[in-house]
């Protein structure tokens, strides 16, 4: 029971009862006593305190979508999904990195496309910030063929970061491409974005739990706190 102080017993009683004290005095906070007769106790608790009865107030839950860098064409014989970054996409990937670290936009959880560019992109922020190599990382297929098809990448990000996201998490990167991650940048936020490649659309909101934040903003409801490019 999350409930600091120290138990005192409560005088004119037959019973072992004990009054919790707290150790410091704050004004302004009303209490409410429980008594507990498995242990004979009378506990003052502080309203307001997360308890199961009292669930936890709503925190800001941000969301990093992230275009992977720039790739490289010079090998025309490479499927789409095995091309690499080219030498100026490297240097961004770098450059973002920092940047986001300046901002202190440190994701715990990152959910990538599996295509080489994405992968490659991810790697290199590794390399550079070690907040990015702690993170939770999962590679999901389906955000390489989502980002294709019209209007349907906001409503796909949102079920993978529920599916993998846990309460406790209040910073989330996904990584994938255009013209999926400018649409879902656009929808969640009510704003027209563009993300060019190594573009980082920063976004807000509030819940309990991911599943919260994304039923309260809903569509257009995310605040935009910013677009990290990297020049």
């Amino acid at each position: 029971m999350n409930c600091s102080g120290v138990l005192l017993p409560l005088a004119n009683t037959t019973t072992e009862a004990f009054r919790r004290v707290p150790l410091s005095s704050t004004t302004g906070i009303r209490r409410k006593s429980f008594y507990s007769t498995r242990n004979s106790l009378v506990i003052e608790a502080v309203e307001g305190q997360a308890s199961p009865d009292n669930p936890a107030e709503s925190v800001a839950r941000r969301l990093i979508l992230l275009r992977h860098a720039h790739s490289s064409w010079e090998n025309r014989s490479l499927r789409d999904h095995d091309r690499p970054l080219s030498k100026s996409g490297q240097a961004d990937a770098v450059k973002v990195s920092h940047k986001l670290q300046q901002l202190g936009w440190i994701p715990e959880l990152i959910l990538s496309s599996d295509a080489l560019r994405t992968r490659e992109t991810l790697k290199i922020m590794q390399e550079q910030v070690r907040g990015f190599l702690e993170a939770k990382v999962h590679f999901i297929s389906s955000f390489y063929s989502i980002a294709a098809m019209d209007g349907q990448t906001a409503e796909h990000l949102q079920q993978a970061i529920c599916k993998y996201s846990k309460d406790d998490i209040l910073t989330v990167m996904c990584m994938g491409h255009n013209r999926g991650w400018e649409e879902a940048a656009s929808a969640l936020s009510g704003a027209s974005i563009e993300l060019k490649t190594c573009n980082a659309a920063l976004l807000e909101a509030t819940g309990k739990s991911w599943e919260e934040a994304f039923s309260l903003a809903g569509f257009g409801g995310w605040k935009l706190q910013a677009v990290v490019k990297p020049d």
